[in-house]
């Protein structure tokens, strides 16, 4: 009965609050996605995948009155849960709203989950990722950008792409001063700064400037420092690739949305050239042939899929599974990247030393005004960049490696009653190392790998389009990720001891040994390293899959613009084509990854459209 306690809450709590929404958010009762139209046998572009690209997409293509667009989505619309912020985590729990992709039992990580094996939650509803995460809006260090065209991708660099961040942003905090020039106003999507420092994130902030470190804007011009959480929400509510780009656009005569629609393929004729999609909608598989383009924007790890699924790929993996080879691409599926977080560090308070509100009455506040602690994701989220690991030789002392949270509730926070289920921990080491300290108040910190060195992939299971792909993420596979990991873990350490945490709020470090750790001496650098391997999971961050590269590379996939190599009329527009990994939170860049790419569609095609 534990075990299924996840699923018995998405089963019957989430509908609860589902009636408890209905009466209180606009969205209840109709689909402002669907219209009533009958799907075309001709389309100008066909955009496969409605997440966060496909419906910056969608919206922008339109803007052209004689493109005929179709945006399909595997998903349905947005469920009236994701529009609370404070019930993001619901996310974790089983959903038709996401894909569970399961990753393959990791060698070097993982060692404290069952069967050494996690799940990489990914959006499958109108917004993607946006419509069901957890909204904060970070943009990455202007280095990560720089770095994309010394790969050689010209027009990616920093000075490129900010006007496209800024031309999506819809900056609702102050001014910023120097900073006001790194953000949008007026924009499609508002980004806000928190409404609430609680106890906790005041002395989080107040221990990085007692370590020596200032509070940033993290999307400006520089990014190592602390800085409070900058969150896509307006007035209490979620705001969405979907809510943002798609609604307003959904009824224009030119768009049709095809949600709950499943691709199984992209058609390429004799030419190499993409003709069309089959798509199964309604229990029936349906051909549809584009004019123009095929755009893939399946995200990360579906991409790649229907790629190979096409006949785009390594071609000995196709012949493997019959797939007749249209292009021998072996980069397509490989650079797999992900940010690397270890999880379960945690600190204990004494009672009440949070300040920590109660959560029914809060939701009954903001069912009548929108306003409370549900209005913004729960817990905490504020966070630091900072740079752990130095290498001589090299000037990158403003390119953080890490990024750190702090974070509430801790992992013990329920007594073991959801989180080992959610997380996907085996119960007896979570027990075992969390037992002294289960319901007790406190935090965890946590961080996360900016820069992985290690690689990972993405191949298929078989040529069945049902079957999910097979996503080994090979998670410190270079020893040099532990290595800044290492460090990181020791960075929070420094900071936990802070005057402002460990005096303030009486912080105390949970010091149990970790179970499968024990014969390492405690707290040594071998100690860590060990507690790594076997706590430290996805941050859900996955990239890189589809990489953008010169045609001279051997594991390149799509060009600068974006275009498929070894074949015409498709391109792929999401986190996959990032060669390497950004600093931050992937929501924002992937929708800069649209703006960007939607101006250069519109520019191939001669409809001259600038910043």
């Amino acid at each position: 009965m534990v075990v299924s306690l996840g699923r018995w809450v998405s089963l019957f709590v989430v509908p609860l609050l589902r009636l408890l929404l209905a009466g209180v958010f606009r969205q209840a009762g109709h689909d402002p996605y669907h219209s009533t139209f009958s799907i075309k046998p001709y389309y100008d572009f066909i955009i496969v995948g409605g997440g966060s690209a496909g419906s910056v997409l969608a919206a922008r293509l339109s803007e052209v009155s004689n493109w005929r667009v179709l945006l399909l989505e595997a998903g349905g619309p947005p469920p009236l849960e994701s529009y609370v912020p404070g019930l993001s985590l619901t996310f974790y729990l089983p959903s038709d709203n996401s894909w569970e992709y399961p990753i393959t039992p990791q060698k070097h990580s993982h060692k404290s989950y069952i069967g050494r094996s996690a799940r990489l939650l990914q959006g499958r509803v109108l917004g993607g990722s946006s419509t069901i995460g957890g909204l904060l809006y970070i943009r990455g260090s202007k280095q990560d950008y720089d770095q994309w065209p010394a790969l050689g991708n010209p027009g990616w660099d920093y000075l490129s792409v900010l006007p496209y961040f800024k031309k999506s942003e819809d900056y609702r905090g102050t001014q910023q001063g120097e900073s006001e020039m790194y953000h949008g106003r007026g924009g499609p999507m508002p980004v806000s700064p928190t409404s609430k420092i609680s106890t906790l994130s005041k002395a989080f902030l107040q221990a990085g400037q007692q370590l020596g470190y200032s509070v940033i804007d993290p999307n400006g011009s520089d990014q190592i420092g602390f800085a409070p959480s900058y969150y896509t929400i307006l007035d209490g509510i979620r705001r969405s690739a979907a809510e943002d780009f798609l609604r307003p656009a959904a009824s224009r005569p030119n768009l049709h949305i095809v949600h709950s629609a499943t691709v199984h393929k992209v058609v390429m004729n004799k030419n190499k050239r993409a003709v069309g999609v089959h798509f199964m909608y309604h229990g029936k598989m349906m051909h549809v042939m584009v004019l123009r383009e095929v755009i893939m924007s399946a995200g990360t790890l579906s991409s790649p899929k229907l790629l190979m699924l096409s006949g785009i790929g390594a071609k000995h993996h196709l012949y493997q599974h019959g797939v007749p080879v249209v292009a021998d691409l072996p980069g397509v599926g490989q650079n797999l990247q992900d940010h690397l977080n270890v999880h379960g560090l945690t600190w204990t308070v004494p009672s009440g030393a949070l300040n920590m509100p109660d959560a029914f009455v809060t939701f009954k506040k903001y069912l009548q005004s929108r306003r409370g602690i549900f209005s913004e994701p729960l817990g905490e989220k504020t966070s630091a960049w900072v740079k752990v690991v130095n290498t001589p030789g090299r000037e990158d002392d403003n390119w953080p490696d890490v990024q750190c949270h702090v974070i509430t509730p801790h992992m013990a926070f329920d007594w073991g009653l959801i989180t080992p289920e959610t997380v996907g921990l085996d119960r007896s080491k979570y027990f075992e190392y969390y037992g002294p300290i289960l319901g007790k108040e406190g935090f965890t910190m946590e961080c996360h790998i900016l820069r992985p060195k290690s690689r990972g992939s993405v191949t298929l299971r078989s040529r069945d389009a049902k079957d999910l792909p097979v996503i080994n993420p090979n998670f410190l596979s270079h020893s040099d990720d532990l290595t800044t990991l290492i460090s990181g873990v020791k960075f929070l350490l420094t900071l936990g001891n802070a005057s402002a945490l460990a005096t303030n709020l009486g912080a105390t470090f949970h010091d149990k040994h970790l179970p499968g750790c024990e014969r390492e001496t405690y707290s040594s650098d071998a100690y860590w390293g060990c507690y790594i391997r076997h706590m430290a999971n996805s941050y859900l961050h996955p990239a890189g899959t589809c990489k953008m590269a010169p045609a001279d590379d051997p594991s390149r996939v799509v060009d600068y613009r974006l275009r498929v190599y070894g074949v015409s009329g498709l391109r792929v527009v999401d986190a996959s084509i990032m060669p390497v990994i950004v600093s931050g939170n992937t929501n924002g860049p992937v929708i800069m990854i649209a703006e960007k790419a939607a101006d250069t569609i519109k520019e191939d095609w001669g409809i001259l459209k600038k910043l």
